[in-house]
């Protein structure tokens, strides 16, 4: 059987995703590689090739299979319409963080099943009942629809990490070249751990492992990073520090091994904070970059969103950092009610961390947490392209010109000159360009995205 595996562009409206960075689509990889060697199957990266209807027609695909996060639910329904109006009988399956949150919002004619959960062994078990002609009742994870009601008649088991397959990478050969986050090109993407054992509001990442902080042992991990040929490797995991001891004996298995790599990782402020130890022994074998969730310049916002941490471990973890030589992507939230006194004292709350890269999320009720059902009557859009943590989908205190051009300004003025320039001095000179362009495109959008809002229906509707 021929299988078409979709990793989706995001919409017009949405902001950021590709305009930033690309990752390699590490969900479908694995798919791929639970499916078995008698089919042939393909990936098409959408993000970088969006001629589907080509795809479609070259390869005649019995199956399309598609992931999704929030902001791609519009595209993926429309995707799968594109399939089956061009041959009806080619079976659409939809997967990824959305359909495992909210599977409801994928009801449609046009889609067959949806996958809640890991799907490695529900899409390989999909395969293999289709091409028996057999029903998919009882696989699972998989609901699909009867009677016009979704149906789940059997919830996704827990998932032992090291028993899944090696992602096939070989399938995204015709794209590894274009996968970047800033400078780190080409970037390969591993996951060694799954979940979180912390409970933030805005979060339902700890949800999918019904709050279980799944691990992979440090052996598999070893052995998969010896067979990448990128030299950035950015570890795709919900938090990859959590469990010092077992990173530990993975900086030492990478050294044994002589691999060398430059990585690229998440960290919460906390975790470094008490781990400088660690980070050290990390700095030594590649580490290059820690995507650090700061979150707030104020310890009552941090309790508001459950955070667990405290802007004392923000000022620790940012030390620790900064006298190792480890650059930070520091994360911050902007919330709705913020007014002009906000917005410039995050500002100059980043430069006393001295981050060198800042990124800014307003703070966004993604469907499937617990923030989400908190507020979601007092939402400005239900429009799942707008929840990009870059619009706002909230009332705000300033008015939406006034907010975003605050926002512009502490986007473009929270980092040191010197910083700023330090950063980019870490792009091949032939990059350089194509990456100021970026920059230039992404803050023009910014400066305009209050005029997306002209024709949102007015807040509670859908």
């Amino acid at each position: 059987m021929r299988i078409l595996l979709i990793e989706p562009a995001k919409s017009r409206v949405t902001v950021g995703g590709e305009d930033l960075s690309i990752f390699e689509p590490l969900a479908l990889e694995y798919v791929a590689a639970g499916v078995s060697s008698d089919h042939d199957v393909r990936i098409l990266d959408q993000r970088l090739d969006k001629d589907v209807r080509r795809a479609l027609d070259d390869f005649r695909p019995d199956i399309v299979g598609i992931t999704a996060y929030t902001v791609h639910v519009g595209v993926a329904r429309a995707l799968c319409e594109q399939v089956k109006t061009w041959r009806p009988t080619t079976l659409t399956v939809i997967g990824g963080h959305h359909a495992t949150v909210a599977p409801g919002d994928f009801v449609s004619p046009f889609i067959d099943l949806i996958v809640a959960g890991e799907g490695v062994c529900a899409f390989r078990t999909i395969v293999e009942r289709f091409e028996r002609g057999r029903a998919f009742a009882g696989i699972p994870g998989v609901a699909f629809t009867r009677d016009q009601k979704l149906v789940m008649e059997v919830r996704p088991a827990a998932i032992d990490l090291d028993a899944l397959p090696f992602p096939d990478r070989a399938l995204t050969a015709q794209y590894r070249h274009e996968y970047f986050a800033e400078y780190m090109k080409p970037l390969a993407s591993i996951r060694t751990s799954k979940g979180c054992p912390f409970r933030c509001n805005f979060c339902a990442l700890w949800k999918l492992t019904e709050g279980r902080y799944l691990r992979r042992a440090p052996e598999r991990i070893a052995e998969e990073l010896a067979g990448i040929a990128e030299q950035y490797v950015f570890f795709a995991d919900d938090e990859s520090l959590i469990d010092a001891p077992r990173m530990m004996a993975l900086a030492r298995l990478i050294k044994a091994a002589g691999i060398r790599k430059r990585y690229y990782l998440y960290g919460r402020p906390d975790t470094i904070a008490r781990n400088r130890e660690l980070l050290a022994s990390w700095r030594d074998i590649g580490l290059e970059r820690v995507f650090v969730g700061f979150e707030s310049f104020r310890n009552e916002d941090l309790a508001r969103i459950n955070k667990k941490s405290s802007t004392g471990d923000n000022a620790e973890a940012a030390r620790i950092l900064n006298e190792l030589g480890i650059s930070m992507h520091a994360s911050f939230m902007v919330r709705p009610e913020f007014g002009r006194e906000e917005f410039e004292t995050l500002r100059r709350y980043c430069r006393t961390l001295d981050v060198p890269y800042a990124g800014f999320a307003v703070l966004t009720p993604l469907p499937g947490t617990d923030y989400y059902d908190e507020v979601k009557d007092t939402l400005l859009t239900h429009d799942p392209a707008y929840f990009d943590f870059i619009h706002t989908v909230l009332p705000t205190k300033l008015p939406l010109e006034d907010f975003y051009r605050q926002y512009v300004r502490l986007v473009t003025k929270a980092v040191s000159p010197a910083r700023i320039l330090s950063f980019f001095r870490k792009f091949p000179r032939r990059e350089l360009p194509r990456a100021l362009a970026k920059v230039y495109r992404f803050v023009g959008r910014l400066r305009a995205i209050h005029r997306d809002y002209a024709t949102q229906p007015s807040p509670g509707a859908r």
